[in-house]
Order: structure tokens, then sequence, then C-alpha cells
């Protein structure tokens, strides 16, 4: 089994052109498949049946494993025995008629604007390093973008006579704009503070760590818990949540979600809608509470 799940990693990396992350993401859930199997006595993809799979979904509910990660794993169950039954390494399909538990949608985490004016305060000494945290954090808010690209922005795809980015995925790529808080820290990181912390003086990369190297997921994972408790923000935010912030501020200040989406990325405006009900709510909340009939 274990050269099956290569051989579907390989066809999504070449085929499908999925990103390292979700190929971690597929080999991760598929090997604790295998490891389950295996202690089954079932070492044979041949010998493996919708039953077990049934199983495995069964014990991963009653560890108490969240709902998104069963329905994860179950994803990742249907997508390689999809890919085993096409590439005939298997007879059939035996995934077909696994569900994925009802994902109950929770509401993002966002900032209020208070709050992201405090943590993007944080940064304001002239250290090379905190003049990169303060591009960083400024150009994540003002475009919304996913933590990846801004780790593996290259300086080519930053233009700042026309104050805008470009992200780049194996399917397309999108022009996102930034306003003049985050060119003036991209100006002053960029003149001031990026040859003294990227190693490689001929690399394109934008952002460098303390070593001289690409940022790392992990790396701005820290920086953002530490600014955010530096700005006395209690909730528990991720670099995902500035994310979210960005987009609920563009919906709740008139932005349309046509617009929003093409920012984001989302291939499915459904995907982007879950902004527009976060301010329907937040107008609902006012009215009940300022409304005399209310």
């Amino acid at each position: 089994m274990e050269q099956a799940i290569e051989q579907f990693i390989t066809y999504l990396h070449n085929v499908k052109k999925t990103s390292a992350n979700t190929e971690l993401s597929y080999r991760r859930d598929l090997k604790k498949v295998f490891i389950f199997l295996c202690s089954k006595g079932l070492t044979d993809l041949v010998n493996v049946k919708e039953e077990d799979l049934e199983e495995y979904v069964d014990s991963m509910k009653e560890q108490h494993f969240a709902t998104a990660t069963v329905s994860r794993n179950i994803a990742s169950m249907k997508a390689f025995f999809h890919f085993l039954s096409q590439e005939k390494l298997i007879e059939k399909d035996i995934s077909e008629r696994l569900k994925a538990p009802k994902i109950e949608k929770k509401m993002p985490e966002i900032l209020t604007t208070e709050e992201v004016v405090r943590l993007l305060e944080q940064p304001s000494g002239d250290s090379p390093k905190e003049i990169r945290d303060k591009a960083m954090l400024e150009l994540l808010y003002a475009t919304g973008i996913r933590v990846t690209e801004l780790i593996t922005l290259r300086i080519s795809e930053v233009n700042l006579s026309m104050s805008f980015i470009v992200c780049k995925d194996a399917h397309k790529e999108r022009a996102i704009p930034f306003g003049m808080a985050a060119k003036n820290a991209l100006i002053k990181y960029m003149t001031e503070a990026r040859e003294q912390m990227v190693e490689d003086k001929s690399s394109d990369i934008l952002f460098a760590n303390c070593s001289g190297s690409p940022m790392s997921r992990q790396g701005f994972w820290k920086l953002i818990k530490y600014y955010s408790k530096k700005a006395g923000i209690t909730a528990d935010i991720t670099p995902h949540t500035l994310r979210h912030s960005f987009a609920a501020h563009l919906v709740e200040n008139g932005a349309d979600l046509r617009s929003v989406q093409e920012m984001l990325g989302h291939s499915d405006i459904s995907t982007t809608q879950i902004y527009a009900n976060m301010n329907h709510n937040r107008i609902r909340e006012v009215y009940a509470k300022a409304h005399p009939r209310g």
C-alpha cells in the first residue's frame, strides 16, 4: 500500500498540479489508514473491503476526532481509492459509499478594526526584523493573501509603482491591490532591511527569516502570536485571522462579493458568502439592540 500511496502522490503532483501542502496532507492521512489496515492484517489492497474503511471512520469518531478531521480523512480515502480504481490497481472503488459527516459551518474568527490597528502598530522599531515584520503584517491585512502566498512572494511579483502584487498557483494568477500603509512599509523594508536579512543576495524571495533563509509558515505563526499578545488581543488568532478580517472588513464597508472572491482567490463564491452572512448577523444584532421594538 505504501507504494500505491506514493504513486497517488506522484499523480497528484504531475497531473493535478497540487501544492506541496496538499500532498503532505494526503500522505499523512493515507499513512494513518495504512497503519490501521496493517493492524487488521490487511497489507494487500485487493483484500481491503468497504467495511474496513467504514471501521476506520468509526474508530476516528470513537477517538473523538474533530468532524472536520474525519471529513478530510474520508475525502483523502475517496480520492485515493478512486485513483486506484481508475488505474485498475483494484477491482472497484470501495470508498464510493463513504459519506462525510455534516460539518456545522462556524463563523470565522475576525478582529475588530481597532484590534487590527493595534496589531499592526506593534512592530514599530527600526531593526531589520521589526521593519520586515511590519511589512509582512501590513501586506497580509492589505491583501488578504494566504500565509503560504505571503512567505513565497517574490520581488518580481510586487509592483510598487502600481501598488499591487501578483499571486500565482498551478491553475491561475490574480492581481491584488494594496494601500498606502502597506506600500510605505514595503518600501521601507526593501530599501532599508531586506539586504541585511537575505543571505543569498541573488535570491528573488521577498521575505527572509533571521537566518537569511525564506520564512516558514511556523516562523510567521510565532511572529503573529507574539505581536497579538503584545497588542493585548485576547482572541486566539492565527495568520488566517487577518485574511478573514480583511474580507469581513471589505464586505462590511460595501465591497461587492465578486471582487472579494477574486482577491481571495476563491473558486466558488459560496465560500466568500460567509463574510456577507457575518455582516447580516452584525446588522441584525445592531437592530435588536437599537430599535425600540427590536
